[in-house]
């Protein structure tokens, strides 16, 4: 089987570009979707934050208040390393089995769509990376429009990632995100005609 990973940076649109794929057909395996399965209450994710953070992380509900983590995480480079070093492999282990179930169905294609496809080593599971681009003034716009957050802390959200130029140069198919909705279906129509 294929295996395509899709990636890019915090708001380039990486999610659009999966569920474009999603329409037409394609499987994806979509990474952080699995990741918030995970952090359910009394799933394995949920329980590691509970277990470091304690109630501040969690909702009246026992969700896990993300904002919170994310609060945390994105201010302290070590909570970040943390939470890498302990959601990676469990995540990485789902996304395995996923594999294992699309090729056991004879699918001869899917898409990997994972945000630090090369933060966490994971280029090494794919055949093909794509990458989505934009630059980082739409990044910063789409993320604050997104989720409400300031200015200054889109700009740290988004400096914890591989930088867009590095993921761009290291792509083997970039799609450019910096036009209209319409540019982007345009531009997967042509991919996904010859993936």
């Amino acid at each position: 089987m294929k295996i395509i990973g899709l990636t890019g940076g915090i708001a380039s649109g990486k999610s659009t570009v999966s569920k474009l794929l999603s329409e037409h057909g394609f499987a994806i395996i979509d990474a952080d979707k699995i990741a918030w399965q995970l952090a359910e209450p009394d799933n394995f994710l949920w329980q590691a934050y509970y277990d470091r953070y304690g109630e501040k992380v969690l909702k009246d509900d026992r969700t896990l208040n993300r904002q919170a983590v994310a609060d945390i995480v994105f201010q302290a480079p070590a909570e970040k390393q943390w939470m890498d070093s302990v959601a990676h492999p469990i995540i990485k282990a789902e996304v395995q089995r996923c594999l294992a179930k699309l090729i056991a169905a004879g699918r001869g294609l899917a898409f990997l769509d994972v945000p630090l496809l090369y933060e966490a080593g994971w280029d090494s599971m794919v055949d093909t990376v794509w990458v989505v681009y934009t630059s980082e003034a739409n990044q910063v716009q789409r993320l604050c429009r997104r989720s409400g957050c300031s200015e200054e802390e889109a700009l740290r959200r988004i400096g914890v990632q591989m930088p867009m130029e590095e993921k761009k140069r290291r792509a083997d198919v970039v799609i450019d995100n910096n036009g209209s909705m319409a540019d982007l279906r345009r531009i997967v129509h042509e991919l996904f005609r010859n993936p």
